[in-house]
C-alpha cells in the first residue's frame, strides 16, 4: 500500500484554509502557504546541500511551526527527519547523531553553541523566522524557486522521520516511524475525538516526541484542521488559547495540573472546547475530579513511540465512571495481556501489555536483535503492567521496571501514587523501591506539596495507611519542591532512584 502527498493535496483542496499558527510569532499560514513554504525548503535541501532519499537531516529546535514545514519538506524528498532532544546534554546529542547519521542540522538561535559542538562536518542552517538572508531558514525559502515539489506515491512502510527514546533507561533508541504509522494513528485518535476540518487544536507536547507530531498535529493536517503550536507550555498562554480559539486539546497529566493550580483556573471559560484528553501517565482521580466540576470531561489514553502512539482511548461518557483506566483498544490495533510465560491472564488480573496492528514501528534503527527481542510473533512487548476488566477497559497498572516486591507482594507505584495524589495538601508524588533487610525491598514517597501547605513524613504514612494495605504503605517520605519530568511530562523515576535509593 501506499500514500500520497498530503500537505499538497490539502493545498489543492483548502489552499486558503488556515493550518498552522505560531501564537509567539504571530504568524498564520494557510495550506498553500505552508506547501509553498515546504515545498520551497525541499528544493533547497535538494538543491543546496544535494540530499537524497534516504538521508537524514536532524533538527534542534523547541516547537515552531517551522519544524512542521521541515517535516513536510522532507517527505516531499523522501528524506528522514530526526527530530533532537534540546533538554539533552551535547554528549548525549553526539550518540544519536553517530547513531543517525544526518548529512545536515538545522538549529534555532537558542542552540547555537550545541550545534557547534555537534555539526562536525555537517551542513547547518539556523532558524531564525522573520529574518531574510541566505545564511538562515527564511533566507533558504526565499533563495528557492517556489515551484511545488510533490512527494511520489511512497509505500506507507517507508520511514518519514525517527524518534529517539527518551533515554530514562539505557542508550536511546532510535524508533523508525513511517508514513502508515502517522495514517493509522489518525485512524484511530481522529474518529475517536470526531476531529473534522473545523477544530482547531494546540500542540504543547514537544516535536521531539510522539506526541508532538501526532496528538493532534498531524492528524488535524490529515483531516483539514489548524493546528496552533506555540514554542512551549506556558499556563497562562496554555489557558487563554484553550478559552478561545481551541476546540480540541491533548496535553499529559502535568499540565493540566499545573492548568488546575493556576488562580484563573476556576473563574476561566472553557466553553468553546469540546474535546480534552491525556496521556503520558495515569492522571489522577482527584485531578479527573477536579476537572468533571467545571464540566471537563478528560478521556485518558495511552500510546507508546513505537505505537504510533494511540492504543487506548476512554469514550468521554466513562470518563468518570471508569476513572484510571485508559478505555478500549482502538479500531486499528490489538492487544493481549499475558504472564510471564507468555500465555493470556484472566479478566482482572494483571500481566504484561503487548500491542499488534499496522500503527505499530517496524522496529529500531540499526538496531535487529534488538528489535527481535521487542516483538514476539509480531506483537510488540510494551513492558507495560495492564489488566482488563469485565467490561473490556484497561488500566495501565504501572511499568515492570518500577514495580518492586515487598515481602512476597507485587507493590505497583502507580497505586500508591494515585492514593497521595488524592491527599489535598499534595501537589506531586512519585514512589520508588528501596531495599531492605526484612521486607526486600519498601516503598519510598517522593513528595512535592501545593504552595502554602505542610505535612510531616508520619501523616503522609498514615494517610497512606487508610487507604492502603499495610505492605503497600510507604515506610519513608522524602519532601521536594518539585519532582524532575522529561519533556513529555513523565517523572524521571531512573533519577529519583539514584538520588533516593543509593
Amino acid at each position: 500500500m501506499y500514500t500520497f502527498d498530503l500537505l499538497a493535496k490539502q493545498a489543492d483542496l483548502r489552499p486558503d484554509k488556515v493550518a498552522l499558527v505560531d501564537p509567539n510569532t504571530k504568524r498564520e499560514f494557510t495550506y498553500a502557504q505552508f506547501n509553498e513554504r515546504a515545498s520551497r525548503f525541499a528544493e533547497f535541501m535538494r538543491q543546496e546541500w544535494q540530499i537524497q532519499k534516504g538521508e537524514r537531516v536532524a533538527i534542534l529546535t523547541p516547537n515552531g511551526t517551522d519544524y512542521f514545514e521541515v517535516l513536510y519538506a522532507c517527505a516531499k524528498l523522501g528524506v528522514i527527519l530526526v527530530p533532537l532532544n534540546w533538554r539533552l546534554a551535547v554528549p548525549e546529542l553526539q550518540g544519536i547523531l553517530a547513531d543517525s547519521s544526518p548529512r545536515a542540522l538545522i538549529y534555532d538561535t537558542a542552540h547555537a553553541e550545541a550545534a557547534k559542538a555537534l555539526a562536525g562536518d555537517m551542513f547547518t542552517l539556523p532558524l531564525t523566522p522573520g529574518v531574510k538572508e541566505n545564511k538562515n531558514y527564511e533566507g533558504a525559502l526565499a533563495s528557492a524557486s517556489g515551484k511545488t515539489i510533490v512527494m511520489p506515491a511512497t509505500s506507507l512502510d517507508e520511514c518519514w522521520y525517527l524518534l529517539y527514546t527518551a533515554g530514562t533507561t539505557g542508550k536511546p533508541k532510535g524508533v523508525i516511524q513511517t508514513h502508515g504509522m502517522v495514517l493509522y494513528n489518525h485512524l484511530n485518535i481522529g474518529p475517536a475525538i470526531d476531529l473534522t476540518s473545523q477544530d482547531t487544536t494546540l500542540n504543547l507536547l514537544p516535536v521531539f516526541h510522539t506526541g508532538g507530531n501526532n496528538m493532534y498535529t498531524n492528524p488535524t493536517f490529515i483531516a483539514g484542521g489548524t493546528a496552533i503550536v506555540p514554542r512551549a507550555f506556558d499556563v497562562a498562554q496554555a489557558m487563554e488559547l484553550l478559552s478561545t480559539r481551541v476546540t480540541a486539546f491533548f496535553g499529559v497529566t502535568a499540565m493540566y495540573l499545573f492548568m488546575s493550580q493556576h488562580p484563573d483556573f476556576e473563574k476561566t471559560d472553557f466553553s468553546s472546547m469540546r474535546s480534552w484528553a491525556s496521556g503520558g501517565s495515569s492522571m489522577p482521580v482527584s485531578l479527573l475530579e477536579t476537572y468533571a466540576k467545571r464540566g471537563i470531561m478528560i478521556q485518558q489514553g495511552f500510546g507508546m513511540t513505537e505505537t504510533g502512539p494511540t492504543v487506548f482511548l476512554v469514550d468521554e461518557a466513562h470518563a468518570i465512571s471508569k476513572s484510571g483506566s485508559v478505555g478500549k483498544p482502538q479500531p486499528w490495533v490489538d492487544v493481549r495481556v499475558v504472564d510471564r510465560d507468555g500465555k493470556d491472564v484472566p479478566v482482572g488480573e494483571n500481566g504484561e501489555l503487548l500491542i499488534k496492528g499496522p500503527g505499530v514501528t517496524p522496529g529500531y534503527w540499526q538496531l535487529p536483535e534488538i528489535t527481535k527481542q521487542s516483538f514476539a510473533d509480531g506483537w510488540l512487548h510494551s513492558g507495560d503492567v495492564a489488566r482488563c476488566d469485565s467490561d473490556g477497559y484497561y488500566y495501565i497498572v504501572d511499568r515492570w521496571k518500577d514495580m518492586f516486591i515487598s515481602g512476597g507482594e507485587n507493590v505497583y507505584p502507580a497505586e500508591v501514587e494515585n492514593v497521595l495524589f488524592s491527599h489535598p495538601a499534595i501537589a506531586e508524588a512519585a514512589v520508588i523501591g528501596m531495599k531492605d533487610e526484612r521486607w526486600g525491598e519498601v516503598g519510598c514517597a517522593i513528595v512535592a506539596l501545593k504552595p502554602n501547605q505542610t505535612l510531616t513524613e508520619q501523616e503522609v504514612i498514615d494517610f497512606c495507611k487508610s487507604h492502603l494495605a499495610k505492605y503497600k504503605v510507604p515506610k519513608s517520605v522524602v519532601f521536594v519542591s518539585a519532582l524532575p519530568r522529561n519533556a513529555a511530562g513523565k517523572v524521571l523515576k531512573t533519577e529519583l532512584r539514584k538520588q533516593y535509593a543509593g
